[in-house]
């Protein structure tokens, strides 16, 4: 996450400087542990349910862990993210394709969300759950700067050198 995004955030775009992105999320991570929910005292496990879909029903209803929600997750879309971007720099993935990708990938995300914020009393402290919340929104941010970079700067970001027939998406 934000591997390539942020250099072309911070020094092409320029629109704020390190220090103050930094500050902006310090505070929002302050607002995040003020409104996060205090831990359960006694979190009840599901011991018989196994299996995929209800993993997924119990991250949905909010009855898993924060770390069994957040993680895997995290670590899937990081990854996929990773490999599409690298795949896009070095000429051999379209920007259209680069787009589809980031769309399939949305819905997830917002599956994602949803879970996190209904697991979020299910940790041990307010830390996990406000850090939890603050990178599932700097997550939103990555989409909203890959946006931007696809829209206005996909020369920096894009190998326009190699496309055939998507050369017109970089101008």
């Amino acid at each position: 996450m934000f591997v390539y995004s942020l250099p072309i955030f911070f020094h092409e775009m320029r629109v704020v400087e390190p220090w103050e992105l930094l500050l902006a999320t310090l505070m929002l991570a302050g607002f995040f542990w003020i409104s996060s929910p205090e831990p359960a005292a006694e979190h009840v496990y599901f011991e018989g349910y196994a299996g995929l879909r209800h993993y997924l029903l119990r991250a949905w209803l909010g009855k898993a862990t924060l770390w069994q929600v957040f993680w895997p997750f995290f670590l899937l879309l990081n990854g996929i993210l990773y490999a599409v971007d690298t795949v896009a720099k070095r000429g051999e993935f379209t920007v259209s394709s680069w787009d589809e990708v980031h769309f399939i990938l949305l819905t997830p995300v917002l599956f994602w969300t949803l879970c996190v914020w209904r697991n979020s009393a299910n940790c041990r402290s307010r830390f996990w759950s406000a850090l939890a919340r603050l990178t599932v929104l700097a997550v939103y941010f990555e989409y909203v700067l890959k946006l931007i970079i696809r829209l206005d700067y996909p020369r920096l970001f894009f190998n326009c050198h190699e496309f055939l027939l998507d050369y017109g998406v970089c101008f």
